[in-house]
């Protein structure tokens, strides 16, 4: 399996699959790169070099105690870009992974990004605000970090509805849905998954948008209970320079179904534009 050997010593994995002008796949939490396992494929069939990573403390990347914030995380994807000398490139970001790209992009893309697509994505800032009120209220996210540390692996069951939109609207989750996010989750260092919600919900990326030349899709489920697109990129699209924003009508935040089918078609679509 390829990895590379981070400057703190940090061990990221990583597939890399495909020929062709690359685009790279950041996961959303508590998941790893196997989460775009569809992606991965019918981007490269499409012709494009597909790579994903798994952050430090997801999947078979080092489970660290420290370093799980994301600024960490962003000096870790831009290691990776530099290791494999990623230039033309596409950054694709779901959940956090949205915050990571965006935050990459506006940092250290100049000359290397070309494009990027946020998928339910975390900026410009999740946490409810005076001037967010449609954000997540604090208590809330402090619920889930109380949640994490007490039974993790529950939590990861017990996160299957919420996340898959089958709680609310009398959909059903599917059973391997359910597994893989449980499975997923349970690949997640404690200490990356407890500070991860810090780091995807209170960093403030307002700035970061601003500061991105690049074409920008922003996709949005309107049923998106995790990350609400009302505090995030129904505000994004108000802040970039050239962005288009698709919301899905009743779309949750994980990507399954009907939904995850949409957004493959107009994920190859934005590549091909």
């Amino acid at each position: 399996m390829p990895y590379i050997t981070i400057t703190d010593g940090t061990r990221i994995y990583y597939t890399d699959q495909g020929e062709g002008r690359p685009v790279l796949l950041s996961h959303g939490w508590p998941l790893s790169s196997d989460a775009w396992a569809r992606e991965i494929k019918l981007i490269a069939d499409a012709g494009y070099r597909a790579i994903a990573h798994d952050r430090r403390g997801h999947g078979r990347s080092s489970k660290t105690y420290a370093g799980n914030d994301l600024d960490t995380h962003v000096g870790d994807l831009r290691e990776l870009v530099l290791t494999l000398d990623l230039t033309d490139l596409t950054l694709i970001g779901h959940g956090a992974g949205a915050g990571e790209v965006v935050r990459y992009a506006a940092r250290h893309g100049q000359g290397r990004v070309v494009s990027i697509i946020t998928v339910g994505g975390v900026a410009p800032l999740l946490l409810q605000t005076v001037t967010n009120p449609d954000g997540v209220p604090l208590d809330a996210l402090d619920a889930m970090r109380e949640a994490v540390l007490e039974n993790a692996s529950q939590y990861w069951i017990d996160l299957a509805g919420p996340f898959f939109g089958g709680d609310r609207r009398g959909a059903t989750v599917t059973r391997g849905d359910s597994d893989d996010l449980w499975r997923q989750g349970q690949n997640l260092n404690l200490a990356a998954a407890y500070d991860g919600i810090r780091a995807f919900s209170e960093t403030d990326l307002t700035d970061d948008l601003r500061a991105l030349e690049v074409p920008v899709l922003l996709a949005h489920g309107a049923d998106d209970r995790i990350v609400p697109s009302a505090a995030t990129s129904e505000i994004a699209i108000t802040l970039l320079a050239q962005g288009t924003l698709t919301i899905y009508p009743d779309a949750p935040h994980g990507i399954v179904g009907a939904y995850r089918r949409a957004l493959d078609d107009d994920i190859i679509a934005f590549l091909s534009s």
